[in-house]
């Protein structure tokens, strides 16, 4: 029987799972005291019927604990959003946030695309709590994207030919 290998270390995960491009969301929420948002790259969409989306928390995140219950917004972060990137992820002084005036759910003013969502379930991810997210509303503009690999910020150019079309 072979032996059982170590796991990797945090820092050797870290480094390999930086060679991952991945765009960038700001993730708010309404606070105890106001609209809150904080930076994440562990996204995705999860499923079409019903519409849901997964958000991966940190546990040691000052949101943690507020974002599991409430309704939130995925706010996909434009190129020309690298300040907003950078403060939410607690870089003082980075940007100062613009908020929608019509959003249900607190909003950046002009993300890429947006997605509200309520929480549908929540499940432990060692260190991370995964939450999937209902979808309630949703947006987009044109744009290039923000991008995040090798621990520095990057753009992926909008293509010409999507497949919006297509659907």
């Amino acid at each position: 029987m072979p032996e059982a290998l170590a796991p990797p270390s945090p820092g050797a995960l870290r480094a390999c799972m930086s060679r991952f491009t991945t765009g960038v969301t700001v993730v708010t929420y309404e606070g105890d005291d106001g609209p809150r948002g904080a930076t994440m790259n562990s996204f995705t969409s999860v499923s079409a019927e019903p519409p849901l989306v997964l958000i991966s928390v940190a546990r040691r995140a000052r949101c943690h604990d507020q974002l599991l219950d409430r309704p939130f917004c995925v706010n996909i972060l434009g190129a020309e959003q690298e300040p907003l990137a950078r403060q939410f992820a607690g870089v003082q002084g980075a940007a100062e946030p613009r908020w929608a005036a019509d959003a249900r759910v607190p909003r950046l003013a002009h993300p890429l695309a947006w997605i509200e969502c309520e929480t549908w379930r929540t499940y432990d991810g060692g260190d991370h709590t995964l939450v999937l997210g209902r979808v309630t509303d949703l947006g987009h503009r044109d744009g290039d994207a923000l991008t995040y690999a090798w621990s520095r910020f990057g753009t992926a150019t909008e293509a010409t030919d999507g497949i919006e079309h297509l659907i």
